[in-house]
């Protein structure tokens, strides 16, 4: 993560918004010029880019992209908190956006709205230095997980359904990832999505803001990320694990000895990235 001198310098009106980082050991003046010179992309403004987009733009992450092609619906609002009532049918993407524009003008936001797909997934990524996958169906996490594996990319996932959700942080190389753990995506029907189940707004917001403490240890470069873990999370007896997870599988399809999947074929991830 390249600093710009410019985009790093601690102004006085800086001091004072990043005061509480600046005096946080393990963060302090080092790693707050890390986070004004870093660059996250988030897959999806729903219910877990939400907190994961306006804690990223509160700590300082210089540069946010925002990739939905939907529009805000009521129906969202139930946990999608980056929205507004009056936003409903704007494109989610450029809600969001101003969401952190008025939070934090120090951050630059870029939007896609448009769903994210094979064709243009590596373009995509390759303009940032982490991805979080904040979308609610198999193929699209099967796809940043592919492309991101391909491109070297570090990136977080997080799933929720119901009163339950997991996270865990893929960075290639030093552990497993998605698809060494899941393997192949699920027949279609044969795993419930939020809109089938229902999901609890809070636990929504809950493995969002894991996401985006991931993404900030990972830019900081402290503390130990979900790498080769994966954290469980039961709201309804409150029973958090973190579950060890293989550090490598030798037959994984794209991470492995002998990668079968070595491209991105747009007929091998049907739906396109949509959010939670």
């Amino acid at each position: 993560m390249a600093a710009d001198t410019g985009a790093t310098t601690l102004t006085d009106e800086r001091l004072e918004r990043y005061s509480r980082h600046l005096i946080l050991r393990g963060v302090g003046v080092t790693g707050q010029r890390r986070l004004l010179a870093s660059s996250v992309l988030i897959i999806g403004a729903g219910g877990l880019g939400s907190p994961a987009a306006l804690y990223l733009a509160a700590a300082g992450v210089g540069r946010i992209g925002l990739a939905d092609g939907d529009v805000v619906d009521l129906s969202n609002l139930q946990r999608q908190i980056i929205h507004t009532t009056a936003r409903i049918g704007e494109p989610k993407a450029e809600s969001a956006a101003a969401a952190i524009r008025a939070l934090n003008p120090d951050v630059t936001v870029e939007t896609f709205d448009r769903p994210v797909d094979a064709d243009d997934i590596a373009d995509l990524i390759a303009r940032y230095d982490l991805v979080i996958d904040a979308t609610d169906n198999f193929s699209a996490k099967f796809l940043i997980n592919d492309a991101c594996v391909l491109a070297g990319k570090p990136f977080i996932h997080a799933g929720v359904v119901g009163f339950a959700g997991q996270v865990m942080t893929v960075v290639p190389g030093a552990g497993p990832c998605y698809r060494c753990i899941f393997r192949d995506m699920p027949a279609a029907g044969e795993v419930p999505t939020c809109r089938e189940a229902g999901v609890l707004g809070e636990v929504v917001g809950v493995i969002g803001s894991l996401e985006a403490t991931e993404a900030l240890k990972l830019i900081i470069g402290v503390g130990e990320p979900l790498v080769a873990r994966m954290l469980t999370v039961d709201a309804l007896t409150m029973n958090i694990r973190r579950v060890p997870l293989p550090k490598r599988v030798p037959d994984c399809p794209v991470c492995g000895d002998a990668p079968t999947i070595t491209a991105l074929d747009p007929d091998r991830y049907i739906q396109p990235a949509c959010a939670l």
